[in-house]
């Protein structure tokens, strides 16, 4: 009896490990009753305007739950009472005047950290100096989606009050419901047959090979389980903390000694330029020079030598008219 149910669990384990995010075992675990997931979503772009409109939010405390609007109609891949499990990605940039990128990058670092980590994490953090003209740098941040939505709202107030704009805003939604649900549904179905391995276990009422065969699956069992949890986790964490990638740049006048401006590294270089273009004629003057010299005395031979002969040689003699006869 022990032989058949170590058997019929190995192949339960077999066919558990097999299964994997939108393939059809991943269905082994569920009742006939529980709904099915949903279709999966591609990802969603959004403009900014919409995401700062209030579009798409986070409602009621609980993060990756869409919230929509009295009047709005629902989501048609959306089952009722299916939560759905977003994650969101926003991209901004800043272009500020001299001197006002590193203050305005530490304004944002200070912000995070001021929030608590619970809330706001600076993942990144980097400033990069090309001359005393130009600086740039970026900033990556993982915080909860209402915190980054108010920042999102304030930056174009802060960047105007340094004298700077906003050159692009991008947000790109994820969704990870579908994924979410198959990852738990994997993770309890590990968890079932980890007890079931446990229960044989501790009967012991198989043979030594047959006891040794349940260890070795049930700790196969235990790692896997323990991955799937740090799998759920990831996902759960790409939910409720959305990321922000800021990058800065200075604003570089139309007139300036920099090199990263075209203008400013053109007239930096113009005497440069102009004593190369002179070393280049001279050079090719002075590699040329010996062959207009040949080419002088080809023409001196041909002219005052050649030439006279050929002539000579072409023109007919003038005809003498016989003298009359008296």
């Amino acid at each position: 009896m022990i032989r058949h149910s170590v058997a019929a669990l190995l192949a339960v384990g077999f066919i558990a490990a097999c299964g994997g995010p939108g393939s059809g075992s991943a269905e082994y675990d569920r009742s006939p009753s529980s709904p099915p997931p949903p279709p999966p979503a591609p990802v969603m772009e959004m403009a900014s305007d919409a995401y700062s409109g209030g579009a798409m939010k986070v409602s009621g405390g609980q993060v990756g739950q869409l919230s929509q609007s009295p009047g709005e109609p629902a989501t048609p891949d959306a089952e009722p009472g299916v939560e759905q499990y977003i994650a969101y990605s926003h991209s901004l940039g800043l272009r500020l005047p001299k001197g006002k990128v590193d203050p305005m990058m530490q304004a944002h670092v200070a912000a995070c950290q001021a929030a608590g980590t619970n809330t706001c994490i600076v993942i990144n953090s980097n400033i990069y100096n090309s001359d005393e003209d130009y600086v740039s740098g970026n900033v990556s941040i993982r915080a909860k989606p209402v915190w980054i939505e108010t920042f999102l709202g304030q930056v174009d107030e802060d960047a105007e009050d340094a004298g700077g704009e906003v050159t692009n805003r991008s947000t790109r939604a994820e969704d990870l419901t579908r994924t979410i649900i198959d990852t738990s549904s994997r993770l309890d179905a590990q968890r079932t047959l980890q007890g079931r391995l446990e229960g044989l276990l501790q009967r012991r009422d198989g043979t030594l090979g047959d006891l040794l065969q349940i260890e070795r699956e049930l700790a196969r069992v235990t790692g896997d389980i323990e991955s799937i949890e740090a799998q759920l986790k990831a996902l759960r964490l790409r939910v409720s903390m959305s990321s922000l990638d800021v990058s800065y740049e200075t604003k570089v006048p139309a007139f300036s000694g920099s090199r990263s401006n075209p203008l400013g590294e053109a007239l930096g270089d113009f005497f440069y330029n102009f004593s190369a273009a002179i070393a280049s004629v001279i050079t090719a003057f002075a590699v040329g020079l010996p062959w207009l010299l040949l080419i002088a005395v080809f023409l001196w031979i041909w002219l005052k030598l050649v030439w006279p002969r050929i002539r000579r040689k072409k023109t007919p003699s003038p005809k003498v008219p016989p003298k009359p006869t008296v």
